[in-house]
């Protein structure tokens, strides 16, 4: 059993019987090709704080930062990265990334504006014969502790048009969560002096994103 399975499993116990006897430390991820992996540093912790208060799942509100080919990557179950720019993994990048989230490892991604063209074309290296897809508004994912019932909220204008979740498959399992036209991330930093009802939103999909991941 992997790190990173295992990391899972202790979760799920600690989600179901109401313990903290596991905490999840989400990690950033680390990436080449000049995208700002590492924007927004206020993101997390600040997500995590709200997680801590509102829910039984146990958040260390310390981040991680991690590269794909670190050692400690099975440490961490649950990857995020977001970005503005171009995003590049070598090829034993692509291998590490495929086996990560084959063993149980998961990947929040939001597009913070840029990152869009070059995710995708990464994620297809991944997985060339999986692909993302955008989820029905019945997912659980938008159900999870807080009702969405039209989907992923608009945080940030950044293209007209309605904001789209989509995932990518293994074996059933969602790996993948990718938000885009929406930036999530960006209104969990208080970097922006987002109206409080504006951050609630992004915190509601957060804390959706995990318990889904804690639960499935």
């Amino acid at each position: 059993m992997s790190w990173c399975l295992g990391g899972r499993i202790l979760l799920v116990l600690s989600v179901l019987f109401g313990t903290a006897s596991a905490q999840l430390q989400i990690a950033r991820l680390k990436y080449e090709g000049g995208g700002d992996w590492y924007n927004d540093p206020d993101a997390v912790p600040n997500l995590a704080r709200e997680i801590n208060s509102r829910t039984n799942i146990r958040v260390s509100t310390d981040e991680a930062q991690v590269g794909l080919l670190d050692e400690k990557l099975y440490q961490y179950p649950f990857l995020f990265m977001t970005g503005h720019g171009n995003v590049t993994f070598s090829d034993e990048e692509v291998a590490r990334l495929r086996h990560y989230l084959e063993t149980g490892g998961f990947l929040y991604a939001d597009d913070d504006y840029g990152m869009d063209p070059s995710f995708r074309r990464e994620m297809g290296r991944v997985f060339p014969k999986s692909q993302l897809v955008e989820l029905g508004f019945d997912h659980p994912i938008y159900h999870q502790v807080y009702d969405f019932p039209s989907g992923l909220p608009k945080i940030h204008e950044h293209e007209k048009g309605p904001p789209h979740g989509y995932g990518l498959f293994v074996g059933g399992r969602m790996v993948v969560f990718y938000t885009f036209n929406t930036n999530v991330s960006d209104g969990w930093t208080g970097a922006h002096n987002d109206p409080l009802e504006v951050r609630e939103q992004a915190y509601r999909v957060g804390i959706n994103i995990v318990s889904y991941f804690t639960t499935n």
